[in-house]
């Protein structure tokens, strides 16, 4: 039996936790084959660090994606991230549709934003072509201000209360079309997690695990990374956020109680065994609500 493989579109860094460099251990620790198909290739991760140097791989993108086509290649996931163009967005788009089965998970990360706030290269033409390439989605993991963009409603006017959120992964779900993971999601004090919205069944679930009060990179790449790999591995939607909260907050305990530098990213990789073994799947300690 063929090991299941994940497409994953992505940039790549040389230095600093996330994106691939988070995506490819994660879902090889899981027992998936990690195909990567980089976006851009960066000296450092821009979170933190100055100078670093930008190779853009968009010319390189279609003739991947055509090689691996003449190889009928075939993916049980497709996962994409950060895009740097609306033509990267097109492209994937058009991979999307080579290479989409019956048989496979599509993961689209509408990374755009965060606190409000598009990210500095996000136009609105970029935020609109991110929502056209959502549409092609199984699943969906925004936070808040990417729910805000796709919704294309003003982030302060945003409910952040249980019911509030609720109407938002339904409106997000597209009539049921897509499971919605809406990351960020606090409803206790102390906590954080993700509500999420399961196409599959309907139901409405949050997951929510200790929360870490430090700023840290490269968190949602590793949550993204966890939930996409046990989607493949065949967990339900809200299992496989709870074993990703779970994660992204071992990950991050470590990070803050080594004392290790914040900009590098959380420090998973003596933690990945976690999910080799299985354990985090077994008994993910991350408390659900209906």
């Amino acid at each position: 039996m063929l090991t299941p493989r994940v497409a994953a579109i992505h940039d790549l860094s040389g230095f600093g936790r996330c994106s691939l460099t988070v995506a490819i251990p994660i879902l090889s620790a899981m027992g998936l084959q990690c195909c990567p198909l980089p976006t851009a290739f960066l000296s450092t991760h821009t979170g933190g660090f100055e100078g670093f140097t930008f190779l853009d791989m968009t010319e390189e993108m279609p003739r991947v994606a055509a090689h691996w086509k003449s190889l009928d290649l075939r993916f049980q996931a497709i996962y994409s991230g950060f895009l740097g163009s609306v033509r990267q967005i097109d492209i994937v788009e058009t991979f999307i549709r080579q290479f989409c089965r019956e048989d496979t998970i599509v993961v689209v990360d509408p990374v755009m934003g965060d606190d409000g706030r598009a990210y500095r290269t996000y136009t609105p033409q970029m935020c609109a072509g991110m929502a056209r390439l959502a549409e092609l989605a199984d699943v969906i993991t925004p936070n808040l201000t990417e729910a805000a963009f796709l919704l294309n409603e003003p982030y302060e006017q945003l409910p952040k209360d249980p019911e509030g959120l609720r109407e938002i992964v339904t409106a997000l779900s597209l009539q049921g079309k897509r499971s919605v993971v809406l990351t960020g999601v606090s409803l206790q004090a102390g906590k954080t997690g993700a509500m999420c919205y399961d196409a599959a069944s309907g139901q409405i679930e949050t997951v929510q695990t200790d929360f870490v009060a430090h700023p840290l990179h490269g968190t949602g790449d590793v949550f993204a990374s966890v939930l996409t790999g046990a989607l493949v591995k065949g967990d339900t939607l809200v299992s496989a956020a709870g074993q990703a909260a779970e994660f992204v907050r071992l990950c991050a305990v470590r990070t803050v109680e080594q004392d290790l530098p914040l900009r590098e990213g959380v420090d998973f990789e003596p933690l990945l065994g976690l999910l080799t073994q299985d354990s985090l799947r077994k008994a993910t300690g991350a408390e659900k609500m209906s």
